[in-house]
């Protein structure tokens, strides 16, 4: 019982993580279209768009507890500690929160991988 309630917390912490790194993502990429040089943003850009979607997807596949939610969250942990790396490098407050958010998605999905 005790490892069923660690799993149940350990999935609704995630699917809670990806649903607020999917909304940072989107955020940030709006905000980068707005900064002075966006060609210099490009590849952040990019990055938050594909990890607001893997994350919108990853929530989605715990919501309907599908047996593929660890494969999709295992993938979601890759793209959220590359657009972490990547918006960590930039100043901006919007990328420095989204890094942040991305850092703990990864690490949620992560923990709930290994326990299942």
């Amino acid at each position: 019982m005790q490892t069923e309630f660690a799993q149940n917390d350990l999935w609704l912490r995630c699917q809670e993580a990806c649903r607020m790194c999917a909304v940072a993502c989107n955020e940030c990429a709006a905000a980068c279209l707005r900064e002075p040089d966006v060609q210099v943003m490009a590849r952040c850009i990019a990055l938050d768009m594909d990890c607001a979607s893997i994350c919108t997807a990853a929530a989605g596949f715990m919501d309907r507890q599908s047996d593929y939610a660890s494969g999709i969250c295992s993938v979601c942990e890759v793209l959220c500690n590359a657009c972490a790396g990547e918006c960590g490098q930039h100043q901006m407050d919007h990328c420095q929160r989204c890094a942040a958010a991305c850092r703990r998605c990864a690490d949620a999905c992560k923990a709930m991988v290994e326990k299942l």
